[in-house]
């Protein structure tokens, strides 16, 4: 099982430069401050997914990113609807012109298949803007069942979503291993459906010193397959 976002690809750095681009453009006809607009549309973005319940999977993207320009607007005293609804349009945009794979990542998931391993996408995002996602970054053949959150229901940590996949796969959740770039919703979740874990580690976090603990730690998408030989 793998994650998606900072895990297969930079989406970081992909939605940061979007943002940035977006805040450059505002800045030049308005004249307020890029930076100011780019940080307060990042902390609007970073709340909205680090708050986001099973409840909010019904609501559609294209009605919460003009919200979210909206408030990052807002603070760089431009009040503006119709504004915000051409910020959300030409962040989209941009992002779509971004998404790039990390070296290698396509192929250790061939390699993988090869080897005869079923592969599953498990990921928080929309199926709104992640089957575009997924089919940009040439991944939609690459695995056997991909799940997206608000079509399935559940979010990561919910140990649910981990062993619907498992089950799904047709394989027991104690056979399977999950990657990916979060501690408390990757790490978290599989641990506790009873997965093998692989924690990416591409931010250099430093682990609990009590507690929450993978059973191994890579920082690129390379080291992943001697990270799962080495649980056998």
């Amino acid at each position: 099982m793998f994650d998606l976002d900072d895990t297969l690809h930079d989406d970081t750095a992909t939605y940061r430069k979007a943002a940035q681009a977006v805040a450059a453009d505002v800045a030049e006809k308005y004249g307020c401050d890029a930076v100011m607009l780019f940080e307060a549309y990042v902390e609007q973005a970073e709340r909205f997914w680090r708050d986001l319940t099973p409840e909010g999977l019904g609501t559609p993207l294209a009605a919460v990113r003009p919200r979210l320009w909206a408030a990052a607007l807002a603070e760089v005293m431009l009040s503006d609807v119709d504004l915000a609804a051409q910020c959300a349009a030409a962040y989209g945009r941009y992002r779509r012109t971004a998404f790039v794979l990390w070296p290698g990542a396509l192929e250790l998931l061939t390699r993988l298949r090869q080897q005869g391993y079923k592969l599953g996408l498990i990921t928080n995002g929309f199926a709104e803007t992640h089957r575009e996602k997924i089919a940009l970054l040439a991944l939609d053949d690459a695995f056997d069942e991909i799940f997206i959150a608000d079509e399935i229901g559940l979010l990561k940590p919910d140990p649910r979503l981990f062993r619907l996949a498992a089950e799904r796969l047709d394989v027991d959740p104690e056979a399977c291993a999950m990657v990916g770039d979060r501690l408390e919703r990757d790490i978290r979740g599989a641990q506790a459906a009873g997965m093998f874990t692989i924690w990416m580690n591409v931010r250099a976090e430093a682990l609990p010193a009590r507690g929450l603990q993978p059973d191994a730690v890579v920082t690129e998408i390379g080291a992943v397959e001697a990270a799962l030989a080495s649980r056998s």
